[in-house]
């Protein structure tokens, strides 16, 4: 009884292995067909098609690598909020210039480690805040030695008025991120802009170039349009995705 267990066992194992055997070299002859065909170029290309066939890529989505700064000046909260938003989507480290124009201990180290960094700043007088503007004339440093080259870069910004020169203020972020020699990101959303569209739709002010948002002059921090929120995230998360491809 026991040889006959283990004869039992012997033929079970081969069996295994044959059938192993059997569906390495359909692989292997699916490899061939293909690198014999019109389009394959020389032997680097059938190694390369025999290794996707036999070995597959995985169709799990690797985690986001690239680290993502958001920078910005509020001067009463709603840019502030803006950010956050764009922080959200993007996984991003906010980095707050204060009422004097300054970064916080560690701040330009932070923007050097980046491999993207979003600007932000409020309209004020069809222009960036001053604070903004300190900021943007201190990282000439950083413009003399291209330290910010090859940075993927994005910016949005912010006023009380539905139009209120925003465009004036995206022009001149992205000048700023294209003096220093960097890969600029568009919104990359249609604009909603029919009869029907409302302050809750997504791009409600039709912008292209980057985020335009509205912070009505009597509304709280908490009474952004929805709508201007939730771009801010798709933005955010846009700018992050590119970046992550060209780290990858």
């Amino acid at each position: 009884k026991e040889w006959v267990m283990l004869d039992i066992y012997l033929i079970g194992m081969a069996v295994a292995a044959i059938a192993i055997v059997e569906r390495s070299v359909h692989r292997l002859d699916a490899a061939e067909a293909e690198a014999t065909s019109p389009i394959c170029r020389g032997p680097v290309e059938f190694r390369s098609r025999v290794a996707r066939i036999l070995h597959p890529p995985s169709t799990k989505r690797k985690p986001l690598m690239a680290k993502v700064v958001v920078v910005y000046h509020s001067g009463y909260g709603h840019t502030a909020r803006v950010a956050a938003k764009v922080a959200e989507g993007a996984g991003a480290e906010l980095l707050a210039i204060d009422a004097e124009g300054n970064l916080p201990e560690g701040g330009w180290e932070a923007l050097s480690a980046a491999d993207a960094i979003i600007f932000g700043a409020p309209t004020y007088m069809g222009s960036y805040s001053w604070q903004f503007k300190k900021f943007a004339d201190a990282s000439s440093k950083v413009w003399f030695t291209r330290g910010w080259q090859d940075k993927v870069f994005g910016g949005f910004t912010n006023s009380a008025s539905l139009n209120g020169d925003k465009a004036v203020t995206l022009i001149g972020l992205q000048t700023l991120a294209s003096q220093h020699g960097g890969i600029w990101v568009s919104l990359g959303l249609l604009p909603a802009n029919t009869k029907a569209a409302a302050r809750t739709d997504v791009n409600n002010l039709g912008g292209s170039v980057g985020l335009l948002v509205q912070s009505p002059s009597d509304a709280g921090v908490d009474e952004i349009p929805q709508g201007d929120l939730d771009t801010a995230v798709a933005y955010g998360a846009r700018v992050a995705k590119v970046a992550d491809r060209l780290k990858a």
